[in-house]
């Protein structure tokens, strides 16, 4: 394939434009979901560097062809011992990637579509394990409401629960993001910068009522740039903070109830996802569940409705007619069929 430009031909050039102009500007996603794609092509970048041999200054646009593709994803899970789950989604980020520069260098376009045309591997269904309403009620016990710390904590778990919100949108919560009117709502920023206001059931409400009350506001900022939960000297709470702290109420519990949650990891995503069942369980329409999670599309809700096996069954039992007989003839009392089994396979 000729090169007209060569500098135009640097894949260092579209990368950075796909990560700036493309993903932040254009489809205006998130910070986390640009620093995922941005992760998956930095190993990319990587497998050219120490497999190929391919500094990345240096890569082009041609470079990434089907056969390079393959060989990546092979090596993310023979050397990284990457899941397929893993290698599907950076698979999706490399399919992202080529559709951008197809639209932009259509002469990569017979090559984009090759690439295009890998499939993505086969993945095992997640188990889309729960809490049930008394480990839920458990664990919002745990902390030590009495202490300021504690009481950070039980707001924060409750309002993971009560709102099923990513973690990330708990932590970009400012205390401006909190209207204490009744119904007590509050402003999650999602996906895509898009909010969606959740109301809060009144016991969540009073205890962030009296959270906001006893709280130490950041006194060198507006309301608006407050973190709404702060970890120490009033610094906003990562992900990776709100993770430890529900781990360690976890293995608090499991101190006293080793059976507590069995065989499940508790994450943030976890209690998300027990709102949802919950609600699910309560006969909640998956429209309002849906618009709670913050989807796009209800297809996505649906998941949760294909697991609950136990909602499953009971929707089964209640239209269940019983058609069978009561008691099924005895055929070893049949004299005749038994002659007959006896000498079949002589």
């Amino acid at each position: 394939m000729s090169r007209v430009n060569p500098v135009g031909d640097l894949a260092g050039r579209w990368l950075s434009r796909f990560l700036t102009n493309y993903l932040a500007g254009e489809r205006d996603l998130s910070a986390q979901t640009i620093a995922s794609y941005r992760d998956a092509i930095r190993l990319l970048l990587t497998w050219f560097r120490d497999v190929e041999g391919t500094r990345p200054e240096k890569l082009r646009l041609a470079d990434l062809d089907r056969a390079r593709v393959l060989s990546f994803l092979d090596w993310l899970e023979a050397a990284r011992d990457n899941s397929a789950a893993t290698r599907n989604q950076r698979l999706a980020v490399i399919k992202s990637f080529v559709r951008y520069t197809a639209v932009e260098r259509p002469e990569y376009l017979d090559q984009a579509t090759q690439i295009l045309a890998v499939k993505q591997k086969k993945t095992r269904a997640s188990d889309l394990g729960h809490l049930t309403g008394g480990e839920v009620k458990a664990l919002l016990a745990e902390p030590d409401a009495a202490t300021r710390r504690g009481l950070r904590d039980t707001v924060l778990l409750s309002m993971l629960y009560d709102t099923a919100a990513r973690v990330q949108e708990v932590c970009d919560l400012n205390a401006s993001d909190v209207r204490a009117a009744r119904p007590m709502v509050v402003s999650l920023r999602g996906k895509g910068s898009k909010t969606r206001r959740v109301p809060l059931m009144d016991p969540t409400a009073h205890l962030v009522e009296d959270y906001l009350k006893r709280r130490a506001p950041h006194l060198g900022v507006g309301a608006d740039a407050d973190p709404l939960f702060s970890g120490p000297e009033q610094t906003r709470l990562t992900r990776w903070g709100v993770t430890k702290i529900l781990a360690r109420h976890v293995q608090s519990l499991r101190r006293r109830e080793p059976d507590y949650a069995a065989g499940m990891s508790v994450t943030p995503h976890v209690i998300r996802r027990t709102r949802a069942m919950h609600l699910l369980e309560a006969g909640v329409n998956l429209i309002y569940i849906r618009d709670l999670l913050g989807h796009a599309d209800v297809s996505t809700t649906e998941i949760y409705a294909r697991a609950d096996a136990e909602a499953k069954r009971k929707a089964i039992e209640s239209a269940y007619q019983s058609l069978t007989p009561e008691r099924l003839p005895d055929w070893t009392a049949d004299q005749d069929l038994l002659d007959w089994l006896d000498h079949a396979g002589r």
